[in-house]
């Protein structure tokens, strides 16, 4: 009989066991699946992102720019041609430099296996008998002030790209009037829907100065944020941006629909130290000038942009300020610190070595 009883001890201690052990292991698997459910402590999924380079070619700098573009061209995402206009008429004008470069732009850009060619518009009027207005808001308020109106307009953007054999277009309106900016966010969206529909793409380029967080702005096109001219011909010598500019901004473009850019500008401005007045210089430029300085180019730390003086042909000083590529690293380290990596560069100009090795870097990051 006490054999007995010891096995029935034994087994239902194994039993007790046995229970305690699957509750154990129950508990845990519960454990497991709500922090799954909650994200207590679950890792977060991280998604591969390829960081994009981008970068403008200009119409009237075109020759200079080609002359890079096979350097920089597979380490693109796009490239912009900056080439259309307005006549006094309110019609897409193109010049004769444009035509001129266009098939030449296109075999460098094939010749380097980048498919993505767009074309920028600018709310410049240029008349017939010469003179042009840049950047004219009421040209802006005409073209989107209606259904209708904006109908036109963009009837006329697409028969260009399609003409063209462009991969889209980008539009860079800027002083736009502060009662114009609603309907220029229904351009945005129903020019977006048409170009979707030719299986066209479009980029809107945003001036600092754009509410773009009360816009009602689509998702789909990509937004590009102009991170430059802090200083330059409308203002006293100084840096075309520094960190603190760059990251404000970059903090900003964190509500825009996508993966958007922030675009950085190389090269600066000579300012004349009598009559106040600035000119914009290339990279090189400004370097050739630095071999005349008064005394050797100075890197400002907020900015990481060269500065320096010296003295022109009829003794009067001059003030530099420019971005080489060192700078322009600063500024893209700026931006990622606030979490934009997508990088737009004005313009493809007489870089220096190190400016076109930012435009060839390729790379990837990891997204929560």
């Amino acid at each position: 009989m006490s054999r007995i009883r010891t096995s029935n001890r034994r087994k239902r201690t194994v039993a007790l066991y046995a229970f305690a052990g699957l509750f154990v292991l129950s508990a845990g698997l519960l454990y497991i699946c709500r922090q799954d459910v909650f994200g207590a402590a679950s890792k977060p999924k991280m998604t591969e992102y390829k960081t994009e380079r981008s970068v403008w070619l200009a119409d009237w700098r075109w020759e200079a720019g080609v002359e890079q573009l096979g350097n920089v061209a597979k380490g693109l995402t796009s490239l912009q041609l900056f080439a259309a206009y307005f006549d006094e008429s309110d019609r897409l004008l193109f010049t004769d430099e444009f035509r001129e470069a266009l098939p030449v732009v296109q075999q460098e850009v094939d010749r380097g296996g980048l498919n993505r060619l767009f074309l920028t518009l600018v709310n410049d009027i240029k008349y017939q008998g010469g003179g042009n207005v840049q950047k004219d808001s009421e040209l802006v308020t005409r073209l989107v002030k209606d259904f209708s109106s904006r109908s036109s307009h963009i009837n006329e953007i697409i028969a260009a790209v399609e003409s063209y054999g462009l991969s889209g277009v980008e539009l860079d309106y800027e002083r736009i009037d502060d009662k114009d900016w609603t309907n220029y966010a229904q351009l945005i969206r129903e020019l977006h829907a048409r170009l979707i529909g030719k299986g066209k793409e479009l980029r809107v380029v945003f001036e600092p100065r754009a509410p773009i967080e009360r816009l009602d702005l689509p998702e789909g096109p990509v937004y590009i944020m102009m991170a430059y001219n802090l200083f330059g011909n409308h203002s006293g010598p100084g840096p075309k941006a520094d960190d603190a500019f760059v990251r404000q901004l970059a903090a900003r473009m964190k509500g825009l629909s996508g993966q958007p850019y922030i675009a950085l500008s190389s090269g600066g401005f000579d300012w004349h130290g009598e009559t106040g007045k600035a000119v914009g210089i290339t990279e090189r430029q400004a370097a050739d000038l630095a071999s005349g300085a008064t005394s050797p180019p100075v890197r400002d730390k907020a900015s990481g942009a060269l500065h320096f003086e010296y003295m022109d042909s009829s003794g009067a000083k001059h003030n530099v300020w420019y971005a080489d590529g060192k700078t322009l690293g600063q500024w893209i380290q700026a931006a990622k610190s606030k979490g934009i990596y997508n990088i737009a560069i004005w313009r493809l100009d007489e870089l220096g070595e190190e400016s076109l090795k930012q435009l060839q870097s390729t790379g990837s990051i990891q997204i929560e």
